[in-house]
């Protein structure tokens, strides 16, 4: 096993190249603006939080409306940073919460190929899987349509599932 001195070296070289500065920053800049584009052409659907930035591993934001509330459910539209992918994550308030939701969806075309639940969330749903960062509007415009029908489409499957 490699000693964190090895990877504070590495990270260290890597910070040295200057890189990944650049693209951390470039991402955190769309990502910010991504949330203000959706938060004012969304506002009569959703409520949109802040961005977390995370551990370079997923950045994201929360969105919410009353239906979900009142089931203590949020949805967050997360970079994947790994994958370098946009995902939609269903998530709940509460372990139990999420339990109860996982119970449901496991057996659902959201979570057909998975056997175990996701880690933070209910189900995750990939909306753009190789982002092109060039054309920062067209993408900002693909990652709202695809935000709202695949929204809908897990909001109808909360209604299907009756659970409340």
């Amino acid at each position: 096993m490699k000693d964190l001195n090895f990877y504070v070296k590495a990270y260290k070289d890597q910070l040295d190249q200057g890189d990944i500065q650049e693209a951390y920053i470039g991402l955190m800049k769309y990502m910010s603006r991504l949330g203000t584009a959706l938060s004012k052409n969304l506002t009569d659907s959703y409520s949109f939080g802040s961005l977390f930035q995370g551990y370079m591993d997923y950045t994201y934001f929360y969105y919410s409306n009353e239906f979900l509330k009142d089931r203590k459910l949020k949805m967050g539209l997360v970079l994947n940073h790994v994958k370098m992918q946009f995902e939609i994550w269903l998530l709940g308030q509460t372990i139990p919460i999420q339990e109860k939701y996982w119970e449901y969806f496991k057996t659902t075309k959201w979570n057909k190929n998975r056997t175990t639940k996701p880690q933070y969330s209910i189900l995750e749903a990939v909306l753009i899987e190789s982002p092109n960062f060039n054309d920062l509007d067209k993408l900002t415009k693909k990652i709202e349509e695809k935000l709202v029908i695949t929204t809908d489409e897990i909001l109808q499957e909360i209604k299907l599932s009756k659970i409340k």
